[in-house]
């Protein structure tokens, strides 16, 4: 089973950046239980690292593996359309 590695850049502990943690986690944790690794990064906190991710605006995600890279912007609440844009399949497809 694929491990899939993610890094969610949200800006400081905003209710916006907590929505899309949940949200995130909650997909996750149904569709791929502990097949994943979650990095959340504070731009606030480590704005090089946003800098050199390109990250524009807040939430956004970045699924690194497995390939290729995809990017979500916004607070994940849509579990379908984050499963397509980073090019998931649930379980049962």
């Amino acid at each position: 089973m694929p491990k899939y590695t993610l890094k969610l850049y949200v800006t400081g502990r905003t209710t916006r950046s907590e929505t899309a943690i949940e949200n995130l986690k909650s997909i996750f944790e149904e569709e791929f239980h502990d097949q994943y690794e979650l990095t959340v990064i504070d731009v606030l906190e480590r704005p090089q690292l946003a800098e050199d991710e390109r990250i524009l605006a807040t939430p956004t995600l970045i699924k690194e593996l497995p390939g290729p890279v995809r990017r979500i912007i916004g607070d994940l609440s849509d579990r379908d359309k984050v499963l397509i844009g980073l090019d998931l399949r649930p379980k049962g497809e």
